[in-house]
C-alpha cells in the first residue's frame, strides 16, 4: 500500500508524520526502522503517528515511535510538529489542541506567530516515575559510569532524563557518556541524556543523546527536563533560553506542581508518499 506522509522538523529535531485518522496502516518495528534509514527510507529522529482518542475529552491521540522501532512516552518537539500538521491537514480547526500519550495528556497551542506552545505538564523527580534505581528523590544523584561518578539530575517529562552539567557543551564526552548512561543499568527503561553549560540564570546551552535515537540537534521534553533539574538546583531562574544545536527553545516553569511551558518553531518539509513492503 502507499502511506501519504509529512517530513517535519523542530530546530532540526526531524520527524516524519503519518495520519491514521484518514487512511488505515499497521507499522511494525521493521517497518519503522526501514522508514527511518536515511539512505534507503525517508529518514527521521522519529515517527509521530496522528490516531483518534481514546479519551472523548482529548482531540487526538499522539504515538511516537524511535528510529530503532521502539515507542516512547513523549516527544516536545515532535509535540509541536504535531499541532502545526493536524492544523495543516485540515484535521482540526482549534488552535489549542487536546492530545493523549502515553506519558499523559498535552496541551499544544498554536499562537499567532506559528510559534508552538505546550503545556508539558509537571516535571516528575520520585526515581520510580522514570524510573530510577535509587533509594530516595534528591536534587542530584550519584551515578558510577566506567569507573567514575558523575552527579545528575533525574527528571521524568513523561519520559525519562538524566541532566548532567558540563563545563562546555563542545568539549562534553557526548559520544562516551551518551550511549554509557542511556543503557545503565540503573535506568530499566533506558534514559534520554542531556549535557547542560549553565550560561546565566535564564539561559543555557544543551545538548541531548537520546535513548533509541542518539543524538538529536534538539530535544524538547530534554530542554524541559534541563531546565527543572536547573531551577531545581538553584543554578536558574524562569524564564529560560535553551540553546540547541538546531535553536533554540523558550522555557517557563514556576516550580513546585506547576506545569512547564515550552514555546518554539515547527517546520514543514516536504510531501510524499512510500510504499510499506
Amino acid at each position: 500500500m502507499l502511506l501519504h506522509f509529512t517530513k517535519m522538523h523542530g530546530l532540526g529535531n526531524d520527524f516524519m508524520v503519518i495520519d491514521l485518522i484518514t487512511q488505515r496502516a499497521r507499522l511494525r518495528d521493521e517497518q519503522v526502522r526501514q522508514l527511518a534509514d536515511r539512505r534507503f527510507g525517508v529518514g527521521f529522529d522519529q515517527l509521530l503517528v496522528v490516531e483518534p482518542p481514546r479519551d472523548p475529552d482529548m482531540d487526538f491521540r499522539y504515538r511516537i515511535f524511535n528510529a530503532d522501532g521502539s515507542e516512547v512516552e513523549n516527544c516536545g518537539n515532535g509535540a509541536r510538529c504535531f499541532a502545526r500538521f493536524v492544523l495543516d491537514q485540515r484535521l482540526t480547526h482549534k488552535r489549542e489542541i487536546r492530545v493523549e500519550t502515553a506519558g499523559g495528556p498535552l496541551t499544544l497551542k498554536v499562537n499567532d506567530d506559528d510559534q508552538v506552545t505546550v503545556d508539558m505538564g509537571a516535571p516528575r523527580f520520585s526515581p520510580a516515575t522514570l524510573p530510577f534505581d535509587a533509594t530516595e528523590d534528591r536534587p542530584l544523584h550519584a551515578l558510577e559510569v566506567d569507573g567514575e561518578t558523575y552527579e545528575i539530575g533525574a527528571v521524568s517529562m513523561g519520559n525519562p532524563h538524566a541532566v548532567l552539567r558540563v563545563r562546555s557543551v563542545d568539549s562534553a564526552p557526548v559520544e562516551r557518556l551518551g550511549p554509557a548512561i542511556e543503557a545503565h543499568p540503573r535506568f530499566p527503561r533506558r534514559v534520554n541524556v542531556g549535557f547542560m553549560q549553565v550560561v546565566s540564570p535564564h539561559e543555557i546551552h544543551l545538548r541531548v543523546f537520546e535513548r533509541g535515537s542518539g543524538e538529536t540537534l534538539a530535544c524538547g521534553t530534554g530542554a524541559c527536563a534541563a531546565v527543572a533539574s536547573g531551577i531545581r538546583q538553584g543554578l536558574l531562574q524562569s524564564p529560560v533560553t535553551v540553546h540547541l544545536r538546531g535553536g533554540d527553545l523558550r522555557i517557563e516553569w514556576p516550580g513546585e506542581e506547576a506545569p512547564l511551558m515550552m514555546t518554539g518553531p515547527a517546520e514543514r518539509v516536504f510531501e510524499g508518499r512510500i510504499a510499506l513492503a
